[in-house]
């Protein structure tokens, strides 16, 4: 009897991962219904804001490296204060929405309100990016 639980347990390990895969592929995150899912979806648009925001900040690195190489030594310094704006940004922004999510702690919709949160963020701070980038301002 033990060995029929163990081996039951065993395929249930190998083949639930791949079931929750393909249900999460097929979430439909304009009409989702469960907290689960409204969760799920909120990640994902996080995932998306921050793949945008990630293509901008190469482009912004770029932005302050040519700036750094037009300017002689003692006035440079673009790259490395953009590079500590965006560590600051980044514990800025993981602790505000940290701290947003805390009116839903202990409950299923904290990570919605986390999720959302970050996504807001980082659409605005994409946008701040692309200012620099364009050279109109910061």
């Amino acid at each position: 009897m033990t060995w029929n639980r163990i081996l039951i347990f065993s395929t249930l390990l190998v083949f639930a991962p791949a079931s929750l895969l393909r249900a999460e592929e097929n979430l439909d995150c304009a009409n989702a219904m469960t907290q689960a899912d409204m969760n799920q979806c909120a990640h994902r648009e996080f995932e998306e804001a921050d793949k945008e925001l990630n293509v901008i900040w190469e482009a912004a690195r770029q932005r302050a490296r040519k700036l750094d190489e037009q300017n002689d030594a003692e006035v440079k310094g673009a790259e490395a204060a953009l590079l500590a704006a965006q560590r600051g940004w980044i514990a800025y922004r993981d602790g505000h929405c940290e701290l947003g999510g805390w009116e839903a702690h202990g409950g299923s919709m904290k990570p919605l309100l986390v999720w959302d949160c970050k996504s807001e963020l980082t659409q605005e701070r994409t946008k701040q990016l692309k200012k620099f980038v364009e050279g109109s301002g910061y």
